[in-house]
This record gives structure tokens, sequence and C-alpha cells, in this order.
């Protein structure tokens, strides 16, 4: 009998590490998917690159203003980078989509998109369900620049400089 546990504990083993068996990622629980996601916006730091203003006021932006993207770029080895406007973004796609376009995307730096793939299908349904509530608001951003192009728009250097 203590045979059989041992064998039965070493398939369920096998099958968590195939992704066949295990737990689940956890996810938020709360009142409502929307408040579910403007929670996850809120401290996952969403707004702090997606949202002008929003580290010079400290968070005070009107909601009409938020997640419309950042007309400043970020200049680093890999070009210049623009946060966004994903409020745009999540009216061209459907829920399905977005959780898809997590699990593929890698955009350019600071963005980490690493950790968006690491959140639950149900908090990123959340996140999609408040962005999407938000409506279309704002302009697209510019497009990213690859590493040598000085971009006609304000930008933060990425890169450290050790002073002289």
């Amino acid at each position: 009998m203590r045979g059989n546990g041992v064998r039965l504990f070493g398939l369920v083993a096998a099958l968590a590490l195939l992704g066949g068996a295990g737990p689940e990622r956890p996810s938020v629980q709360g009142q409502s998917q929307l408040a579910i996601g403007e929670y996850l916006v809120t401290i996952g730091g969403c707004n702090d690159c997606h949202t002008a203003g929003w580290n010079e006021s400290p968070g005070k932006v009107p909601i009409a203003n938020r997640l419309t993207g950042n007309p400043v770029g970020w200049t680093g080895p890999w070009g210049t980078s623009y946060a966004v406007n994903l409020r745009l973004l999540v009216q061209k796609l459907t829920e399905d989509a977005w959780v898809q376009y997590i699990a593929t995307m890698q955009p350019r730096p600071p963005m980490p998109w690493f950790n968006m793939r690491s959140m639950s299908e149900p908090d990123l349904r959340a996140m999609y369900t408040y962005i999407r509530s938000l409506g279309p608001a704002g302009k697209p951003t510019p497009d990213p620049l690859p590493p040598g192009q000085a971009p006609k728009t304000p930008y933060l250097d990425a890169l450290p400089h050790n002073p002289s």
C-alpha cells in the first residue's frame, strides 16, 4: 500500500511540473470586475507611465485623462519607446484578444511585460474591464524609434551616467 502512495505522489508531482495539475495563479477577489481592475491598474503602476502627469501630481490626474498614453519617450540602447494609449488599445481588442496580447507581447523597456505575464487570467480580464469602461480618449502615442534615431518629443534618458 505504501508503494502505491509514493507512485501516486510521483505522478501528481510530474503532472504539476507539466502543467497538468497544481494550483492556479492567485487572483484578486473583490466586489466587481470593475473594482478589481481599477485596483490592479492602480497598484500595478500602470498610470505611472501610461498617464501623463501622474507622477508629477502624485496621482491627481482626472479620470478622463488616465491611461491615455504618454508622449514623453524613454530612450536607451533599444531606441525610444512610448507608453501606449491603453484606452485606445483596448477599444480595438476583445477581452480574449487582450489576454492573448498580454501573453505574447514583448514591448521595449521600461514596460515590465514579464510581470504582466505572471498575472492570472481573471486579473487580466478585470484590468481589461476597467480600462475599457473608461472609453476611448486621447490620441495614439508616437511609434517607437530605433536605436540612434533622435526623438522629436520630450524624452527621459534611461541610461545611467557616471559623473566625471
